[in-house]
């Protein structure tokens, strides 16, 4: 009798995985001085556009990790949000 293997799933969830883990290193290097902002930015921004794509496979039937793609989208707009912030506090003119 041959082994029985788990059936394999469809689904395309790495799309979504990436938002949500460059979402949480994007949060937490926007509350490190200097080397934060050239971490923040970039992994930012790649988490709130991932996001963006993981949710439209998820909309389409490819994907299974709304919650997942969400978080990321979300995560990565906070970091992006706190960069701001930072940015313009330290580089107003009257501070």
């Amino acid at each position: 009798m041959p082994p029985k293997h788990p059936p394999q799933s469809s689904y395309r969830n790495g799309v979504g995985s990436v938002a949500l883990v460059t979402g949480i290193v994007a949060l937490v290097f926007a509350f490190v001085p200097i080397v934060g902002d050239l971490v923040t930015i970039p992994t930012g921004i790649v988490a709130v556009i991932f996001g963006w794509l993981g949710f439209g496979r998820v909309e389409k039937g490819i994907a299974s990790n709304h919650r997942e793609a969400l978080t990321g989208i979300a995560l990565g707009t906070a970091a992006l949000f706190v960069v701001f912030l930072v940015f313009v506090a330290t580089h107003s003119p009257g501070g």
